[in-house]
């Protein structure tokens, strides 16, 4: 009569490896199907050239970014990051207008542009502004 006591007794204790197998399953489905939602999600609105500014470029500094890095501010070729930096300081202290318009060559690469864009936060640049001209003219700005 014991035996049959015995194996009537109850299981208490919870198989959990069902329960694993399918936590590990959906883990590694989400994994792989997360990057395709992150990446279809990121759209990208880029600013149209087709309707430029009308604002007076006066007191405006300019800096010039050629397609081989070198940097001008208003005309005048800057030797090195300290000196462009120190020009633009300059004639910010000068004029009080804390606006600085980027003109950069369309060839020229975006980590040259970075760059004059962050020594002029840095110089005390308030706003930025990146000069673009009209699509429909087909003429492109040559600075020398």
């Amino acid at each position: 009569m014991l035996k049959k006591r015995e194996k009537e007794r109850l299981i208490t204790e919870i198989n959990i490896t069902p329960l694993t197998d399918v936590m590990l399953v959906l883990l590694v489905i989400f994994m792989v199907t997360t990057p395709f939602i992150i990446q279809g999600n990121i759209k990208i609105n880029l600013p149209s050239a087709k309707a430029p500014s009308d604002e007076a470029l006066e007191d405006n500094t300019i800096v010039a970014v050629t397609k081989d890095g070198k940097a001008f501010l208003n005309g005048a070729e800057m030797k090195d990051d300290a000196e462009l930096s120190a020009a633009i300081k300059a004639v910010i202290e000068k004029t009080g207008n804390k606006r600085v318009i980027i003109e950069g060559d369309k060839e020229s690469l975006h980590g040259d542009i970075v760059r004059v864009m962050g020594l002029a936060r840095d110089a005390g640049a308030d706003k930025l502004a990146i000069s673009t001209i009209p699509e429909s003219s087909g003429e492109t700005k040559d600075k020398k």
